[in-house]
């Protein structure tokens, strides 16, 4: 049987499918592969290992032919995915959700909290430029994290665990929205679920974790950045698109939030929205922008992996998908 990786990724899982005798193929450039390349590489495969910025949709399934079994998405989300197409043609689409990436998107995100707070990144830059000249009770002053309150919009795996190192680690108060109840939540952590414009209205750092849907893209918009304090700050490491990025350069110039932490962008990898205007994410100090690392260790992507191989290896044997998307 025949698997092809679209992309170079961590050797866990390219080591675990040669074990079970596969025949791995992949594209060997550590860039995203062209769709001509794409729709010529998947023909004949039983199981595509793709990545984020892959477009998995019926023209690349059909192109691999009807043999093909299984998608499986290096990434938590899949909205690169069409899922009606891959149902209508039997193939069984997974990601790769689990405790490794879980809790270091979590560690990443609470790390541009606390630096978002502290004006760690500013004050380093500040540094450098050699404009330190001695110790000063008003230097870069910023506000404390530990007490404060977190507003948590959606609660899955990642959300929870965010919540959870805040509260136990920092005592701070959560409050938070989402489709449904987290009992869970609200007894590890004493969390109380309010409608999201509470949440946004009550919440000093409001942490995104939510997929991209219709219903969710542009969920924080020119109208929650209204119903926020002046002194609250944003941070999504979740998908680009549920922010509105024009909507949220208007509040920072316009100082309607404190600041914000952005570990994905609405058209990556480009990192404003709109090209054509003056603003730029960048010029503002009290912006924190990482490249799409929040799940950027060793361990969790070597687990990321072996996951992907995992599901690929128990579908193509006639077993369930260990983590199918849904």
């Amino acid at each position: 049987m025949k698997i092809f990786i679209t992309r170079e990724i961590p050797d866990a899982g390219i080591k675990a499918l040669k074990e079970a005798s596969y025949r791995v193929e992949r594209y060997k450039e550590d860039q995203v592969i062209s769709r001509k390349e794409l729709l010529k590489r998947v023909k004949g495969c039983d199981a595509i290992l793709s990545l984020l910025t892959d477009t998995i949709d019926g023209e690349v399934m059909e192109a691999a032919g009807p043999q093909l079994k299984i998608v499986a998405n290096y990434a938590v989300g899949f909205d690169n995915i069409d899922l009606n197409a891959a149902k209508s043609r039997g193939v069984v689409v997974t990601n790769t959700v689990g405790p490794e990436l879980t809790e270091t998107v979590a560690d990443h995100t609470i790390a541009l909290m606390m630096a978002l707070a502290h004006r760690v990144v500013e004050a380093d830059g500040f540094t450098r430029a050699k404009k330190y000249k001695g110790w000063s009770p008003t230097l870069l002053l910023g506000t404390d994290f530990y007490g404060k309150t977190i507003g948590v919009i959606g609660t899955g795996r990642i959300g929870q665990a965010v919540a959870e190192r805040a509260v136990k680690g920092f005592k701070m108060k959560c409050i938070y929205a989402d489709q449904r109840r987290n009992p869970t939540l609200e007894k590890e952590c004493r969390a109380t679920m309010l409608p999201i414009d509470q949440v946004l209205e009550n919440a000093d750092f409001i942490s995104l974790h939510v997929p991209l849907l219709e219903s969710t893209r542009h969920l924080i918009s020119t109208e929650q950045f209204a119903l926020m304090k002046k002194t609250a700050f944003l941070v999504n490491t979740a998908r680009g698109p549920v922010v509105d990025e024009k909507a949220l350069l208007r509040a920072l110039k316009t100082k309607r939030i404190a600041g914000a932490g952005l570990d994905v962008f609405e058209n990556e990898p480009e990192i404003d929205a709109d090209l054509t205007d003056k603003l730029e994410l960048k010029q503002f100090s009290n912006v924190i922008l990482t490249p799409h690392i929040a799940s950027a260790t060793i361990e969790a992507r070597q687990a990321m992996s072996k996951l992907a191989a995992e599901n690929i290896i128990a579908v193509l044997s006639g077993k369930p998908a260990l983590t199918p998307a849904k």
